[in-house]
């Protein structure tokens, strides 16, 4: 018959205490039943694994290099159960998380950094993607959980919530005539050409501004900017435009843009989505917990559905 793990233990506890009744009240059990565990295993074994003719019992020397290497079985034993335990509960595992560009600057990194702090032990493989490309590796499975700017419509099988927000912001040229005001009325500038990127490089934020324009009700005349990065920081570099959108993470590089908030105050909303059916991995339910009751990033309000 195969060694059980009690045995292994009621042989510990004996070789350590090297006395039957101490080892008993160690472990809770009687004293008949620790003998008999012990003895049940040195037949298995073939061998005596302690002298009992001497007070305090002692080990054979086949007893201490066993010893030896019960311990670590032992060890190894209690490692697998806490390791086990702390994946079905969602404190382990791996979790693989895309991110939009717009949301990756301070999302990603201050995601990476709260989930540290209360589940050290689930590794996180965050991936960019483009918002098309996001979509689609939701939905084959090639990522659990998927975060972008703008709001998302309902998809069979997938739970889709706002979860966090930024306001939304304008860039004016510093010469411009409300420069000077501390913020800015979207209809003021709705006759005034808007700079953006083309929607195929930056999907997600191309939306989210679609969005904010429509919440607005304002339908500015629109020129692509022609600098690809998604800060967009030489915009002012094309005499045509007067004007951009922006939201806090997105100001990095704007040295000479005059950035000033909207009014009436709007938010730019920033989403997480998940396969329904990945949420019964403790892991993937375990971020997911945690993007919606995590503190907002420095910048970012909590705003939910």
């Amino acid at each position: 018959m195969p060694v059980e793990l009690r045995q292994l233990q009621a042989f510990v506890a004996v070789a350590t205490q090297l006395h039957f009744g101490r080892a008993a009240e160690e472990l809770h059990i009687g004293q008949p039943t620790l003998s008999e565990l012990v003895q049940r295993l040195e037949r298995e074994l073939g061998t005596p694994l302690i002298t009992r003719a001497t007070r305090p019992v002692h080990l054979t020397e086949a007893g201490s290099e066993f010893l030896l290497r019960a311990r670590a079985l032992l060890d190894d034993a209690a490692e697998a159960v806490a390791v086990v335990k702390r994946i079905g509960t969602g404190q382990s595992g791996t979790v693989r998380v895309g991110v939009t560009p717009p949301a990756a600057p301070v999302l990603a990194p201050h995601l990476k950094a709260t989930l540290a702090d209360v589940a050290p032990d689930v590794d996180l493989v965050l991936a960019r993607l483009w918002l098309p490309l996001l979509e689609q590796a939701l939905s084959d499975g090639t990522v659990d959980i998927g975060i972008t700017c703008g709001r998302l419509d309902d998809v069979e099988g997938m739970s889709t919530r706002v979860f966090c927000a930024q306001p939304l912001l304008v860039g004016l040229r510093p010469d411009h005539p409300l420069a000077g005001e501390p913020a800015v009325p979207l209809s003021a500038l709705a006759d005034q050409v808007r700079g953006a990127a083309h929607a195929s490089l930056f999907p997600a934020w191309s939306l989210a501004q679609q969005q904010a324009l429509l919440a607005a009700g304002v339908s500015p005349p629109t020129v692509p900017l022609d600098d690809p990065d998604l800060v967009a920081a030489r915009w002012m570099d094309d005499p045509r435009i007067d004007w951009i959108l922006l939201i806090g993470s997105l100001t990095a590089g704007h040295v000479d843009t005059v950035v000033r908030p909207v009014t009436p105050h709007l938010d730019v909303p920033f989403t997480v989505r998940w396969r329904r059916s990945r949420v019964r991995t403790p892991a993937v339910a375990r971020l997911v917990e945690h993007l919606l009751t995590m503190p907002p990033a420095p910048g970012f309000s909590a705003l939910s559905d």
